[in-house]
């Protein structure tokens, strides 16, 4: 991305507090339906089979809007598609909330994963170009404050379910408080406004500088590997979030109470991977960084699958959590800067790419165990880091023409 304009550090710090905001407050407005599902299931009166159905309108609204959110953030500005997508988001999870059908809930649904696919994409193209500005990383602070807005939302639906608060009534008011604070951190998150976006150059022309640009293939060279790596990262979000308590009670001797805290111990390894990432990035550079992730992530699968005992399973799930904290960050910072392609558009790719791997993970755990074991499954976030660590290693070799102001994507360093 090209930026001409240099800011002044004040006005850097202000817009990384802005698009700090702006991920904290889409993790909130996220989770905050989440504790009550259980509720809303039994009052539409669904079983398991149909209720899992029924919420898998959000992953394919996202996956739907996720291949057109680079096209709508260039038409409508990346702060205003940001403000307005996460005023919408609110709107829409208070619909599924007041929702008197499983259809009407569905539909809701769909609409939210459709809108949080272009919040998404606006959000992290301003990070990466905030980023960018303060000429180091930020990107993975960025998303470790999403990480902490979703426990913030998940801890306001429980406190609301354990008192009883009406559930629309908890939505519309969690939602209009949200979306104020989306649209104050929009204001704080702008940047001077003579930089211009980056365009998509024809293909084999230079740049500016005179680097030849990839053609359309080269240019999906480099983002195809940077979707897998993503996706390595998420999967182990993922089958934590649906398999680990499962894991715990089965395949292991841990009680009930120990089971469910399998997940939160991985999501607070991934925060706190979250938080150091930024300086280690800085130090190491996205390559190093990654692929060390991509072994962390393995041996902490490794680990479960061995562990005799449950406590040593819980230490591999915060093992792989730790190593996954910054793959998706990277991949992300990554995307934003491919050249070749209109700014937003690297980046809308990218999750369009992950939303494919969220609707294949859990099935592929499910058809594996039901084969085998639960714990043959857990070998694919295993297989998962090995690849990861492999991708990085790749990226490192391929992507050394990628503009990156703050260390390189998951380029080479030689920090």
């Amino acid at each position: 991305m090209s930026h001409p304009s240099t800011p002044t550090r004040s006005t850097v710090r202000r817009a990384r507090a802005g698009v700090s905001l702006m991920f904290f407050t889409n993790g909130v407005l996220l989770a905050a339906l989440l504790p009550r599902y259980p509720e809303i299931k039994a009052q539409l009166d669904l079983d398991n089979s149909e209720f899992g159905l029924v919420l898998v309108a959000f992953p394919v609204g996202a996956l739907v809007a996720a291949a057109y959110a680079g096209r709508v953030t260039r038409a409508v500005g990346v702060l205003r598609a940001g403000c307005v997508g996460s005023v919408l988001l609110a709107v829409a999870f208070a619909l599924a909330a007041a929702s008197t059908s499983a259809l009407l809930f569905a539909a809701a649904l769909f609409a939210a994963g459709a809108i949080d696919a272009v919040v998404d994409a606006a959000q992290n193209i301003h990070g990466v170009i905030v980023e960018d500005r303060a000429g180091r990383s930020i990107i993975n602070s960025l998303h470790a404050l999403w990480s902490l807005g979703a426990a913030f939302g998940g801890l306001i639906g429980a406190w609301c379910a354990a008192r009883d608060v009406d559930l629309t009534t908890q939505m519309v008011v969690n939602g209009g408080v949200w979306a104020a604070v989306a649209v104050l951190a929009t204001l704080v998150a702008r940047l001077p406004s003579d930089s211009s976006p980056q365009e998509a150059a024809p293909e084999g022309e230079p740049e500016a500088g005179g680097t030849s640009l990839p053609s359309r293939r080269g240019t999906w060279a480099l983002l195809a590997p940077l979707g897998l790596l993503a996706i390595c990262g998420t999967l182990v979000e993922d089958v934590a979030n649906n398999w680990s308590v499962l894991y715990l009670q089965v395949e292991t001797d841990a009680p009930l109470a120990v089971a469910g805290l399998g997940v939160s111990v991985m999501l607070a390894a991934q925060f706190v991977g979250r938080l150091c990432g930024d300086p280690i990035t800085d130090r190491w550079g996205r390559d190093r960084v990654a692929r060390a992730g991509g072994l962390l992530i393995a041996l902490g699968a490794l680990v479960a699958i061995v562990a005799p005992v449950y406590p040593l399973t819980v230490v591999g799930l915060a093992i792989s959590g730790f190593g996954s904290a910054t793959l998706v960050p990277a991949a992300f910072a990554a995307a934003g800067r491919v050249p070749g392609l209109p700014e937003g558009t690297g980046i809308a790719i990218l999750g369009w790419l992950m939303r494919v791997g969220f609707l294949i993970t859990s099935p592929v755990v499910g058809v594996v165990s039901d084969a085998s074991s639960l714990r043959v499954a857990w070998a694919l976030p295993l297989v998962a880091g090995l690849v990861a660590a492999a991708l990085a290693e790749r990226a490192r070799r391929t992507l050394t023409g990628v503009p990156d102001a703050a260390s390189g994507v998951v380029a080479s360093s030689t920090r």
